[in-house]
């Protein structure tokens, strides 16, 4: 079992180049299905949920072969079955994308429940409600999920809860459906008009994604034999940023798209630190006092993400005065918070509501990731606080960060990777 020590404090400083977005990867490979043919993938992160997500690809009849570092090749017109292997879909989350991608293309497809960060209630009916929208029966039982359809058939779909996944899955099934889809009250994530954009560059028709509202004119078939790089990715270049306020460094951040990270760089600036952007893919932040203390609430883009709020937690943790995380999407995470008590940190977490009073440091201390974002969090406080830190389950860790304590060594952290 591997595990992350932590010496600090340490203060950041340099240059950091973000990685290839896990949350579009992990959507876009399992899309592929819908393409008759090869594609080539660029950017893509080189993580354990993207190397499941090949694996599958394999099992269920593709050529996958990777040309780079983070480059991939994949073809699937070979593709013959349609069940996925239960016990690889059962190891992340975003697995329930190769139910909208084989019934789009197969008509029929079973899949594993999807496993991934325990956080609470993660329900699948908006993805089922679609699925059925188009003409399938679904049918969720002795832990899978099976869609099947004689044919889809475009139709209007209303989202009753603004989902990513769910928006995702829907596009995915009806790219080749007869006619026109329009779905409704759609998530409008980075990542979502990512998928929207590769799917498009291989011969869909799929128009408002980044909207409220997103049509889809169904097309019969997708023609590959092209290449798309995916999206940077948001999350990792928002850990780095906060990094920075945390430790009171200066990194400047490289292959980020500074729009998709505005509503982080505002809380930055209300904190009391520097924010400097050439406008395009390179934003720095800096920071040489004490965090002021600020509020936030979790909300779907372009709010502020859900998936960044351990590592404000952190922040937070260490600012001067009382701040307050009202999380509005994943009733359990907060988990982290009893961690970073064990460091020093003072946090009241209650229901949806965590109140954090700022001490001036943490300490040291053996800590335990309750998912993939905490872990993060409990890197950048390893590394602000007094002493040793021991990080655990770094598995969760290895799901979305490439190389993550590699880039945090470049930027001077005191920080290694440890086989017990």
């Amino acid at each position: 079992m591997d595990k992350l020590v932590v010496k600090g404090p340490t203060r950041l400083k340099g240059n950091v180049i973000i990685s290839g977005a896990k949350n579009a990867a992990v959507a876009i490979i399992p899309a592929t299905i819908l393409i008759n043919g090869k594609c080539v993938l660029e950017n893509v992160p080189n993580i354990s949920d993207v190397k499941i997500s090949c694996d599958i690809l394999k099992d269920l009849g593709a050529k996958v072969e990777w040309l780079g570092e983070h480059e991939l090749s994949i073809d699937t017109s070979s593709i013959i079955s349609s069940n996925a292997p239960l016990d690889k879909t059962s190891k992340f989350r975003a697995s329930y994308y190769l139910i909208g991608s084989l019934l789009g293309r197969k008509l029929s497809a079973t899949v594993g429940l999807p496993g991934g960060c325990n956080l609470g209630a993660r329900p699948i009916d908006q993805h089922a409600k679609a699925f059925e929208a188009l003409g399938a029966k679904v049918d969720i039982s002795q832990g899978k999920i099976t869609a099947k359809a004689k044919k889809l058939i475009g139709n209007s779909i209303y989202m009753d809860v603004v989902s990513v996944g769910a928006t995702i899955n829907a596009m995915l099934a009806s790219v080749l459906a007869e006619g026109t889809t329009v779905i409704e009250n759609v998530a409008k994530e980075p990542h979502i008009v990512d998928v929207a954009n590769f799917l498009n560059t291989m011969g869909a028709d799929i128009r408002g994604a980044g909207t409220d509202v997103i049509k889809i004119n169904g097309v019969k078939q997708l023609h590959g034999n092209a290449s798309y790089s995916i999206v940077p990715d948001q999350i990792e270049a928002g850990t780095f940023m906060l990094s920075a306020v945390a430790s009171r460094g200066d990194i400047t951040i490289k292959n980020c798209i500074t729009k998709h990270l505005e509503s982080i760089t505002a809380k930055i600036i209300e904190m009391g630190a520097n924010v400097e952007t050439d406008g395009g893919d390179t934003i720095r932040i800096w920071c040489n006092k004490r965090p002021l203390k600020a509020n936030i609430k979790t909300a779907p883009y372009p709010g502020f993400p859900t998936d960044m709020q351990p590592q404000m937690g952190v922040v937070f943790s260490i600012a001067d005065g009382t701040s307050i995380i009202n999380e509005s999407i994943w009733e359990s995470r907060f988990q982290y918070t009893a961690e970073l008590n064990k460091m020093g940190a003072k946090i009241t977490p209650q229901g949806k509501t965590a109140v954090f009073e700022g001490v001036k440091s943490l300490s040291g201390s053996p800590v335990y990731s309750s998912d993939l974002r905490a872990g993060a969090a409990l890197i950048i406080a390893g590394i602000i606080a007094n002493g040793e830190t021991e990080i655990y389950n770094i598995h969760h860790i290895d799901r979305g960060y490439e190389n993550i304590e590699e880039k945090f060594r470049k930027l001077g952290a005191k920080i290694q990777r440890v086989s017990e």
